[in-house]
């Protein structure tokens, strides 16, 4: 895991709405970049597919009032390190662990989005003693290839191009592409200001970014054996959380993860698509408060 690409330079600011320091803390010989806000019972937002910790950005002030919040950029994504390794969901598993470890907090709330979520199942299965509660946002159900309804991620996990030819379009294309990906993450375009596409064009733009990306397509069969067929066993309490008008996985997958975990409860979110806590970060932020908080 010691090799990766070559070391980027991290901004010192978190560009958001508001602006914070962004940390960063080694794990296993990465550099994994992160945000810490507030005090209390410790919460871990987790990106999805593709994205970064820009995608919580609406929920690090009104969390940070009862919560302490950790947001971080997964290894292959945002502004941490992109090591050359497989990005089997054990050992982005083992990251993740090692993360909480080294910030020294032994239990959390995990709330992860899309993929993110697969990876805060993940935790809750392998890892539980980890894991106080568990919310879903978006995500990750059984049988992904088939429960997507996203041209743009279908194409994406389907291609056989090879990395570098990714590359090269995206470095030519980059901006178009973001602007239909980005349309089918969300609800309302009119959110889709020029300011939000040049920063989700930029963030794209970040050396070693596509290869991390494209072996997601190869680990989709271990997360559909060793996690999706275990998801009726998970014990912690869990809130799954679903845009109304989500492209990505409709709204009825949604509810068949909530059936399957028991116990569980359910939030609809209305006029929100794959990004719930961007979109409509006053229904979500009082939700996950209402959740969490003890």
């Amino acid at each position: 895991m010691a090799a990766c690409s070559s070391p980027s330079s991290i901004p010192t600011q978190f560009d958001a709405i508001e602006r914070m320091p962004v940390h960063t803390v080694l794990v296993h010989g990465q550099r994994i970049a992160y945000l810490d806000v507030g005090a209390g019972p410790p919460v871990i937002l987790i990106h999805g597919f593709g994205g970064s910790m820009w995608q919580w950005e609406y929920q690090q002030h009104q969390l940070s009032q009862h919560f302490r919040v950790l947001t971080l950029d997964l290894p292959g994504a945002g502004l941490s390190d992109k090591p050359d390794i497989e990005y089997r969901p054990d050992q982005m598993l083992n990251f993740l662990v090692g993360f909480m470890d080294a910030v020294k907090i032994p239990q959390a709330t995990l709330v992860g989005n899309s993929m993110g979520a697969g990876l805060a199942i993940g935790m809750a299965l392998e890892h539980p003693a980890y894991v106080a509660r568990l919310v879903l946002v978006g995500g990750l159900p059984q049988h992904v290839i088939e429960k997507l309804t996203s041209p743009s991620i279908k194409r994406a996990l389907n291609t056989s191009a090879p990395s570098w030819f990714i590359s090269f379009g995206n470095r030519l294309f980059g901006g178009l592409m973001i602007e239909s990906v980005l349309r089918e993450m969300v609800h309302d375009p009119a959110l889709l200001t020029p300011a939000i596409l040049e920063r989700a064009d930029r963030n794209r733009q970040r050396p070693g970014l596509i290869k991390p990306m494209m072996t997601v397509r190869e680990n989709l069969p271990l997360w559909e054996s060793g996690f999706a067929t275990r998801l009726g066993t998970i014990i912690h309490p869990t809130l799954v959380l679903w845009g109304e008008e989500d492209r990505v996985f409709p709204i009825t997958v949604g509810e068949d993860l909530h059936r399957t975990i028991k116990g569980s409860q359910f939030v609809r979110v209305p006029k929100a698509g794959h990004l719930p806590q961007w979109e409509r970060p006053d229904v979500v932020n009082q939700a996950l408060i209402s959740f969490i908080r003890p």
